[in-house]
């Protein structure tokens, strides 16, 4: 999608996706955002899925907005499937403000990240930030960049090189379905879930579903939370 721009080359902004499941930070952050930015219609998704569907339905937003706590999502996944489908800035808005996790959403394609409760000043920098087509980070704050960052990256170009459907397969794997059970929950075959399964597998480089099951875990923000000492 071509995006707006003014005379100096900066970005316009005319329409939003909302990804959050409370209904009333929703309306709280839509607020925000008319009154920082001449964003003329909003729309909100309860979860990754209804947000991906009304971007295949509607099409792309110039902007989208996404909490990393969804009912459907595993750790980065979600910020890489919604990148990847709306081909628009992510910003990721969240509670869970930590360097090592603003840093992973940075290093997984985010154009920014704003604490969720933060004054309406920094909404309107990011935005600012954003039109420039330069990447947020909030004030105190900074982009980790060792060994950690480096593993995060390898498993998120791996993961990023999975199709949507997988994505999805992957998802449920992680939940502890069989494929079976998959076959099921997609309507699908399950020769057809057999032959994602290898796929996946050989995507990932790993050699079973166990393997595979951690690497994407290598992008939860729970064990990135746990294993920086951040109560959870």
């Amino acid at each position: 999608m071509q995006h707006a721009r003014t005379s100096q080359g900066d970005t316009v902004f005319h329409t939003a996706l909302i990804v959050d499941d409370h209904p009333l930070f929703c309306d709280a952050l839509s607020m925000t955002l008319q009154a920082v930015a001449p964003i003329e219609k909003i729309h909100t998704a309860s979860c990754l899925n209804d947000a991906l569907e009304h971007i295949a339905q509607h099409g792309s937003p110039d902007l989208v907005v996404l909490d990393l706590n969804l009912p459907d999502v595993n750790g980065l996944d979600g910020l890489i499937r919604l990148r990847r489908a709306a081909k628009a800035p992510v910003v990721v808005v969240s509670s869970m403000a930590d360097n090592r996790i603003i840093s992973s959403v940075i290093h997984a394609g985010a154009s920014g990240f704003v604490p969720k409760h933060s004054q309406r000043d920094v909404f309107q920098s990011a935005i600012e930030t954003l039109t420039r087509s330069e990447t947020f980070i909030p004030k105190g704050y900074v982009l980790l960049e060792n060994d950690t960052a480096a593993a995060a990256d390898d498993a998120v170009s791996r993961l990023e090189s999975l199709t949507n459907q997988q994505a999805r397969i992957l998802q449920l794997i992680c939940e502890g379905k069989l494929n079976k059970q998959i076959a099921y929950d997609l309507s699908i075959a399950e020769t057809t879930v057999k032959a994602h399964v290898t796929a996946i597998m050989r995507k990932l480089g790993v050699q079973s579903r166990t393997q595979a099951v951690l690497l994407a875990k290598e992008t939860s923000f729970a064990n990135v939370l746990h294993d920086s000492g951040t109560p959870l």
